[in-house]
């Protein structure tokens, strides 16, 4: 069973397709993107560095664990180019998956499957 990870990508609007399309270079199928509505306080703006434009993208995309760190990378370097405040993007462990089906382990089923 292949370990999933759900990798999430908050950033600012119009920014979901260089998301997408930097996650989908290092590996990632495809994702999920809805609206989102982002909020602070002025003091944690100043303490974080984080300044919040209230109009968001949400982007979901689960990836198995081996590359996790391999599309966090991608989307940094695409989005936040070292730049506090211009996206935050995080991972989570995915206990249960329906639905989701895998190149590798479709090959290694139909490679047992041939064997004569």
């Amino acid at each position: 069973m292949v370990k999933m990870e759900l990798v999430i990508t908050i950033c600012n609007a119009g920014f979901s397709e260089v998301v997408m399309d930097a996650a989908k270079e290092a590996g990632a199928r495809g994702g999920t993107v809805t609206r989102a509505r982002g909020t602070t306080s002025q003091v944690a703006e100043k303490r974080f560095g984080v300044y919040v434009t209230p109009d968001k993208e949400m982007v979901l995309i689960v990836v198995p664990v081996k590359i996790r760190d391999k599309v966090l990378t991608a989307i940094y370097n695409a989005v936040s180019q070292g730049k506090p405040g211009n996206c935050v993007c995080f991972s989570l462990p995915v206990e249960n998956t329906v639905g989701i089906r895998f190149v590798d382990e479709i090959e290694k089923k139909e490679g047992d499957t041939e064997v004569n």
